[in-house]
């Protein structure tokens, strides 16, 4: 099963790091995100990797060059402005028939990549996506007057489930997608919701995405 990775936003809101590199190229215990990820699936087997280049895609280029790994891994560039719904059309002659799976340059996590294989197949819809709870951020308080009355610190038990980022999708999800400028998250996954062929995932593991510098400080603390 081959596993697409998009590697190719732009990474604004860590732009203290992403002036020079692509988001997933920065670094985590001397090693690139993306590294991370990859080793990940290939734990579990899938060594097979379509990349989906844009922002500075020449970094990515040179870093699989200098460094070799028993992996088969093809860089491909999806333009600059695209989105992510776009730049997994682009790579559609690459999937031909065949589920696959998928994830973004930028979370890490622990999930059993062959459970949710397991539950995909099982479940028999266009889309599967991991879900998980995001990390708690704010603690809750009440206030009566200028008395605090109830002090909590949040769990994660205390957020909703969000997408997670990692996915198995069946080739005919690619028709939902219209061109460059579509988002993955907005109609494509919209309408599959619609039509009852999204499943979720649910993954109580770890799971943290990289949006902001606060984010990285804390991957890097966890990892």
């Amino acid at each position: 099963m081959k596993v697409v990775i998009l590697a190719g936003g732009f990474g604004t809101r860590l732009s203290e790091y992403t002036k020079t590199i692509p988001k997933p190229m920065v670094r985590i215990k001397g090693k690139p995100l993306i590294y991370h990820i990859m080793k990940l699936y290939a734990k579990y087997g899938y060594k097979d990797f379509y990349i989906a280049l844009g922002y500075k895609g020449d970094v990515i280029k040179k870093y699989f060059k200098k460094n070799s790994f028993n992996w088969n891994i093809k860089l491909i560039e999806t333009g600059l402005k695209t989105m992510t719904g776009g730049r997994l059309k682009r790579l559609s002659k690459y999937l031909k028939n065949e589920t696959f799976l998928m994830t973004y340059g930028d979370g890490i996590s622990n999930i059993n990549i062959k459970k949710l294989i397991q539950f995909h197949k099982k479940n028999k819809r266009k889309f599967t996506l991991t879900a998980v709870r995001p990390p708690a951020r704010f603690g809750a308080i009440k206030i009566k007057g200028e008395i605090v009355t109830y002090f909590k610190e949040k769990s994660k038990l205390d957020e909703g489930w969000i997408n997670g980022g990692y996915f198995v999708i069946e080739p005919e999800f690619l028709k939902y997608i219209k061109g460059d400028s579509t988002y993955l998250e907005k109609e494509p996954l919209e309408k599959v919701c619609r039509t009852k062929q999204l499943s979720a995932f649910k993954h109580h593991g770890f799971w943290q995405c990289v949006d902001t510098k606060r984010d990285l400080e804390k991957l890097k603390k966890n990892l």
